[in-house]
């Protein structure tokens, strides 16, 4: 008589228990990424003692991050690299803060109309708005964002307009000098615009001088300006503004923005719309 119970390979006892590991690594490392994006900073002392693990595990968590370029390493510890003054690639931005990108994208979405001309810049947030006005009619949108752009290329409704110059890799964008003029001829209803920060005294910043240009352009030749930035960009001032905040109709955010600045901004005649 044969027993109920089957014996499990040993083989697959490691398969599911390294499948698990990688799991669980996988999902500290974006709370690392998570806490980093709150704090500003962390220390290795710190995260061991949070996650009950090594310092040499965590060291370990930490440089994995590096390699993927969404962090810098200090004594003791690691700070974003977007907190670095580095800038780095579309898609690690992308993954970053993903979720509230969304929210903010279709908030956005929501105030866009059939039949205007709007601006989307190349910011990982824009493309979140893109991805949310696929199936609208009589649409333009001028940007300069490669992927933005391709994320509307099979939507008959929408008509997409590119700015020429130069690719800049990092930022997945086309800036230069022709590209300005083009959007010299152009006026739009609306203005969808990320940003490295919002401050008070600084308005919206970005750290490179060639997309700051180009931002300011479609700025100037937009009618309602917005700001689609989550919580971690509040506060936070890049190389340089593009847009001072009295240019700025209205922000759209997620629910952590400090309150004391929303406050400010809206007594300031800034529209604040939280997703």
């Amino acid at each position: 008589m044969q027993s109920g119970h089957h014996k499990i390979d040993p083989k697959a006892r490691l398969v599911v228990a390294t499948v698990t590991l990688r799991l669980f690594r996988q999902e500290r490392q974006e709370r690392i990424v998570d806490l980093l994006e709150q704090h500003g900073r962390v220390s290795v002392a710190a995260l061991s003692e949070r996650f009950g693990l090594s310092q040499a595990t965590i060291r370990s968590d930490l440089e994995s991050l590096v390699q993927e370029g969404l962090i810098v390493r200090t004594h003791g510890g690691a700070i974003l690299a977007d907190d670095s003054g580095i800038e780095i690639s579309f898609e690690l931005r992308r993954r970053l803060r993903a979720a509230e990108k969304k929210r903010i994208g279709a908030a956005a979405a929501a105030m866009i109309e059939d039949g205007e001309a709007i601006a989307l810049d190349a910011s990982t947030t824009a493309l979140a708005i893109a991805n949310e006005i696929r199936d609208r009619r009589e649409l333009t949108v001028i940007t300069n964002g490669i992927y933005t752009a391709l994320s509307l290329i099979d939507c008959p409704g929408v008509t997409v307009f590119m700015p020429g110059g130069f690719l800049r890799r990092d930022s997945a964008s086309m800036v230069g000098g022709d590209g300005r003029e083009l959007i010299h001829r152009y006026h739009v209803q609306r203005g969808f615009f990320g940003a490295k920060g919002i401050a008070l005294h600084e308005g919206l910043t970005d750290v490179n001088r060639d997309e700051v240009a180009i931002k300011r352009d479609m700025v100037q030749h937009a009618r309602q300006v917005y700001a689609v930035v989550d919580s971690t960009k509040w506060g936070k001032v890049g190389f340089a503004s593009f847009a001072a905040l009295d240019e700025v109709d209205c922000v759209i955010t997620d629910p952590d923005a400090p309150q004391d600045m929303v406050h400010a901004l809206e007594g300031a005649g800034v529209r604040v719309v939280v997703a």
